[in-house]
């Protein structure tokens, strides 16, 4: 290396080159730089030797669109546009870099060429732009999105206050910033939708921190619209917790709705409490007003008022021994002594009291949850929880309805809150594994792929079935350190079958939310590589709900098409049991399709079902689509598949779920 250095050192045609350039060993150590960068970036050759290069190391590389392997990597040069850089006085400037490899003494180099003149150090009119830049940076939380609301660059101050990395948002949608709640959906659609009009949209906004933790911004949001260019989005936010919570604070104490005149969720909490405290039976009771929002959108915020006020005039009506309490926009919570049949007439009640605004009758039904204490819950949090749960059945169902939760209800919410507990320290152990499944060939008898299945066997919540498992992660966001936990599981296993002479083929099950990354085609692609699988040899499963909202999301239908083209395939899962489109069959790159087990172990039973299950296969071959049947235990199944000409298929008839030592052991005695 000292030699490269003498080298440069006396170059003169490199000191000579109107640019500052600035060479790098393959790890983005700074090793030389020429005169010209000293001079720009007020730094010394000998003093940066060995250190990070600010302007271009592995880190900043990802901001740029553009990993850090690629550039070490490419036999071409490489060319960044709008590269941030800090001049030696401390402004910002933006500039296209150049990069090239090249080798010497059997060591990678890059050469980093910074295509900037002496005009943009100098007092220019860009400069006023550059400081205002700088200005911005330093006083605001700043995030930019490209013309599909995912996130491309977020500044030192954003990432500080959030507790963000890079790593984890970049390349990630607009959603990861909010929580879940149904009101931060409205916000954002309607964020959106002012964006993409040309406006700019400004308000309060509640966001998540990277810890879950919630804090308030004042938020500004720009859309940023230039002639030949992509469109994209410029969030300016102003931390204002602390003034949402001195704005808290002061309606604790009130503990009044000033809309309702009701008392709020910090009175429900403190009468519960004391009524746990004071071993009282009472009843816990949470309405939801139904499509709330629809019925906002067809009003104004004054006739939005005169609803919420004369359902409150209702529900003081008819509980008139209890405390009404309203503890969210369109959310009430009761405690009551009353019975349960007395607490289901308030459906009828209402019907027979409509409410009326301006002279036309408002259709307004609600979704109500039963929680008894201490018969069902015995703490506060837990009969909020078991409400939240109730009411999400029952809206699921259409809404419109009052209901308590059964015993099997709370068994089930109950082991939900377990599992969640329980996966964070899976996950941080690792102690997660992959079982694999047979799939067979019904003509020839070969096994064509396996599928790899997650099972987690946890001291407390015993053995996780995938079933199981995959709805709670994609509900609590662990989808993707599971997602990720599989794909390089199942490559290092390819590779190591590969290395064996064992030729085997291997899907595994993906996320709507997974592909919502749009680093997820790399994140893939690098994996294979790394390994050196055959990409051919690795399928993705997707259910129809995920083909169905794909359909409607560009970059997924992209990044899935990317993949296909470098010979990933793609399965339709449970075929059957959702909504079925043709048109994302004709637009999405999927290869075969798999009946749902319930469907195929009901094959036996009804003639009805087996003239389904036939169509379903002539369906498939129509499209030129492999056809699997899942969940396939008994010869007479397997018969009736083999007479409709299915193309393979995969149960317990043909091979549980296995170790790899047990499938290599199954795999010699078939």
């Amino acid at each position: 290396m000292s030699a490269l250095q003498e080298l440069l050192a006396d170059n003169l045609v490199f000191n000579h080159i109107p640019f500052p350039i600035i060479i790098m060993n393959e790890n983005g150590q700074t090793v030389w730089c020429s005169r010209h960068a000293e001079r720009v970036f007020h730094i010394r050759s000998e003093s940066v030797k060995g250190q990070q290069c600010p302007y271009m190391n592995p880190d900043i590389a990802a901001l740029y669109k553009c990993s850090w392997e690629k550039i070490v990597n490419s036999k071409d040069p490489v060319r960044l546009e709008e590269v941030e850089v800090e001049l030696g006085d401390g402004t910002l400037a933006y500039t296209t870099v150049v990069t090239k490899v090249f080798q010497s003494e059997k060591e990678k180099f890059i050469l980093t060429i910074f295509e900037m003149d002496e005009s943009q150090i100098a007092d220019s009119p860009s400069r006023e732009l550059e400081k205002l830049r700088s200005g911005l940076d330093a006083s605001f939380m700043m995030l930019y999105f490209d013309e599909e609301f995912l996130i491309t660059y977020a500044n030192p101050l954003f990432l500080k206050l959030s507790k963000w990395t890079p790593k984890r948002i970049l390349g990630k949608p607009i959603w990861q910033m909010f929580s879940d709640s149904e009101g931060d959906h409205q916000l954002i659609e309607e964020m959106m939708a002012t964006l993409k009009a040309g406006e700019v949209w400004n308000g309060e906004a509640k966001k998540m921190r990277k810890d879950g933790e919630l804090y308030w911004v004042d938020l500004t949001a720009i859309p940023i619209v230039l002639a030949g260019a992509e469109t994209y989005y410029i969030f300016l936010e102003k931390d204002i917790t602390e003034a949402k919570e001195t704005q808290r604070h002061l309606e604790e104490i009130a503990f009044i709705d000033s809309v309702t005149g009701l008392e709020n969720r910090h009175r429900l909490e403190q009468v519960v409490n004391e009524f746990i405290e004071e071993k009282k039976h009472f009843s816990f009771v949470f309405f939801d007003i139904d499509r709330f929002y629809t019925l906002r959108d067809v009003s104004n915020s004054d006739t939005e008022k005169e609803l919420l006020i004369e359902f409150t005039k209702r529900l003081r009506m008819y509980f008139s021994d209890s405390l009404i309490t309203r503890t969210g926009l369109h959310e009430f919570a009761l405690v009551t002594p009353l019975s349960q049949w007395f607490i289901e007439g308030f459906l009828a009640y209402l019907q027979q009291h409509p409410i009326y605004i301006q002279g036309t009758a408002i259709p307004l039904t609600v979704s109500g949850a039963v929680t008894r204490y201490p018969e069902d819950q015995q703490t506060f949090v837990h009969l909020m929880k078991a409400s939240h749960a109730t009411i999400k059945k029952i809206k699921e169902r259409g809404g419109s309805a009052i209901s308590a939760l059964t015993a099997d209800d709370h068994e089930r919410l109950n082991r939900k809150a377990l599992i969640e507990r329980r996966l964070v320290h899976a996950l941080d152990k690792k102690n997660l594994e992959l079982l694999y499944q047979p799939q067979v060939n019904l003509k020839t008898g070969d096994v064509e792929r396996v599928e790899a299945l997650v099972r987690w066997q946890d001291t407390e919540a015993g053995i996780v079935t995938p079933d199981e498992l995959i709805p709670i992660a994609e509900e609590n966001g662990m989808i993707h350190e599971i997602g990720k936990f599989v794909l390089e599981t199942v490559c290092r296993q390819l590779k190591d079958w590969g290395s064996r002479g064992i030729p085997m083929n291997v899907s595994i099950n993906s996320s709507i939310r997974e592909f919502r990354d749009k680093d997820m085609a790399r994140l893939f692609t690098e994996h294979l590589t790394i390994n050196g699988c055959e990409a051919n040899r690795l399928t993705i499963e997707i259910t129809e709900k995920f083909a169905l909202e794909a359909e409607a999301e560009h970059s997924i239908v992209r990044q899935m098409k990317q993949l296909h083209q470098k010979g990933v395939s793609f399965s339709l899962d449970d075929f059957g049991t959702g909504y079925a489109s043709f048109r994302y069959m004709l637009l999405l790159p999927i290869s075969s399709l798999k009946i749902d087990k319930d469907i195929i172990q009901s094959i036996t039973q009804q003639e009805k079902i087996q003239k389904l299950v036939n169509g379903m296969i002539q369906f498939g071959k129509s499209l030129e689509l492999q056809v699997v049947a899942e969940g396939v235990e008994t010869e007479e199944q397997l018969e009736l598949l083999k007479a409709m000409e299915c193309d393979s298929i995969q149960g317990y008839i043909t091979g549980h779920p296995m170790t790899v030592k047990e499938l290599e052991a199954w795999l010699q005695r078939s």
